[in-house]
């Protein structure tokens, strides 16, 4: 159990749950304010606010990649956001399965819409994924010093 729940993944569940409000709730706004005519377009909108956020938090706070060095730059943001827009992408499918063929829209759950019920059931799958991604692939840190690797093999001094 203490292998599950360590310092990383519960800070990955913390600001993953924030990473879902501030989608969820762009989202919920571009719904009400625009209609579900927009649903694909609206969740591109939030995924972009969302993914930013997460790949700030998910590099501080989570990983603990601290390097604003170019370097660490120019290969971390283009892996996270790849592994992001792969797991967008698959949202997006589910969105329009849900609303296109499944017509989810016309159901309601305790006054919550079918698309916003579809697109908290597709979260789960995305914040799993991403959570794979990021630690195996984006922020992955050195076996040696438990540290992320700066890129090129260089030591990074000022972060450790």
């Amino acid at each position: 159990m203490k292998k599950i729940l360590n310092r990383e993944t519960v800070t990955y569940l913390i600001f993953g749950v924030l990473t879902t409000l501030v989608n969820h709730f762009f989202f919920w706004w571009g719904i009400k304010l625009f209609g579900d005519a927009y649903t694909l377009l609206i969740n591109g909108f939030c995924f972009l606010i969302a993914a930013s956020f997460a790949y700030v938090t998910n590099k501080l706070f989570v990983f603990e990649s601290k390097s604003w060095r170019w370097e660490i730059l120019r290969r971390e943001i283009p892996a996270f956001f790849g592994a992001r827009v792969f797991s967008f992408l698959l949202e997006e499918a589910g969105l329009w399965v849900s609303k296109d063929l499944l017509h989810a829209g016309r159901y309601e759950i305790l006054g919550i819409g079918g698309i916003l019920i579809a697109k908290v059931a597709l979260s789960f799958v995305v914040v799993v994924l991403n959570y794979v991604f990021s630690k195996l692939v984006i922020f992955k840190r050195d076996e040696a010093d438990g540290k992320n690797p700066p890129a090129g093999g260089e030591s990074d001094k000022k972060t450790g």
